[in-house]
């Protein structure tokens, strides 16, 4: 029996994974108030190096200032801290 039949088969690759960018709610705290956060900001700001198949925000953290977001995709508690401070999120 050929070797690579005999040894036992280990771990396994998701080849459907989405990879995003995933950026917290409280580092957004560096923009002014009413500012529009959208791809291009996060990138210039230092936030995101690598995009790849979008932008992901987290609700870690606090967020004090009213900003609108533009991201791919927004956690529950994300939208609920960026909606609580008169903040709007919009969904790319």
């Amino acid at each position: 029996m050929p070797l690579q039949r005999r040894l036992p088969k280990r771990g396994f690759t998701n080849i459907f994974k989405k990879d995003f960018a995933l950026v917290h709610v409280g580092d957004l705290n560096r923009f002014s108030e009413g500012d529009v956060v959208d791809v291009d900001t996060l990138r210039n700001a230092g936030l995101v190096k690598k995009i790849g198949d979008g932008i992901k925000i987290l609700g870690d953290g606090e967020l004090k200032v009213a900003l609108t977001v533009k991201a791919h995709k927004f956690t529950k508690s994300a939208q609920e801290k960026i909606e609580a401070v008169s903040g709007s999120i919009e969904v790319l």
